[in-house]
């Protein structure tokens, strides 16, 4: 099996190159990807704990799914097919924003990403693959920050910093997941 190729981008997202996604983690080179965030009716997270076998970050907590757009791919339709292969779930993906960030791992692999974040709903149980998720979770969006204050260490790298990303974003854009002072909503 070919190892997948990820999308070097530069700081406007314009493509520069492909290569092996390992080679990019170890040169911690920019690269296009993406990061889902479903929420339920009660504007809860879905969280997907990772899989014990990953090569990184194993049975930590993180978003509902993320990883990187192949070639000749958008990002919504990045999102929806790793959205089905990890979760087998379909949500209308709507893409929130994006930005650049630098995650180093104890393993000497980096993630220095062009993230686009993405926002879809759901309320079912999810159909998890084994082999990308240990397990799942709803939580509501202020629990989890207050989490992560408690237990850092049980959440990925990645997550913490786009979960920031993401809360600021709702409060910033005054969104419906906030209450009236603009904070989100526990």
């Amino acid at each position: 099996m070919t190892e997948e190729k990820v999308i070097l981008v530069n700081e406007k997202d314009e493509q520069i190159g492909l290569m092996p996604k390992m080679e990019a983690h170890e040169k911690a080179l920019l690269h296009r990807a993406f990061s889902v965030f479903i929420l339920n009716s009660k504007n809860e997270i879905m969280l997907q704990q990772r899989a014990a076998q990953k090569y990184h970050s194993p049975l930590l907590w993180t978003n509902t799914t993320c990883s990187h757009q192949r070639e000749g791919e958008t990002n919504l339709q990045a999102g929806n097919r790793r959205l089905m292969e990890e979760m087998g779930i379909k949500a209308e993906l709507k893409e929130l924003f994006s930005f650049i960030y630098k995650a180093p791992f104890d393993n000497g692999l980096t993630e220095h990403e062009f993230d686009h974040v993405m926002i879809g709903y759901y309320n079912d149980e999810p159909n998890i693959n084994k082999e990308e998720a240990e397990s799942w979770k709803w939580m509501g969006i202020g629990a989890v920050k207050d989490d992560m204050k408690i237990n850092p260490d049980i959440y990925t790298a990645w997550f913490k910093i786009i979960f920031d990303e993401f809360y600021h974003y709702l409060e910033e854009h005054k969104s419906p997941l906030c209450n009236e002072g603009g904070t989100p909503i526990q």
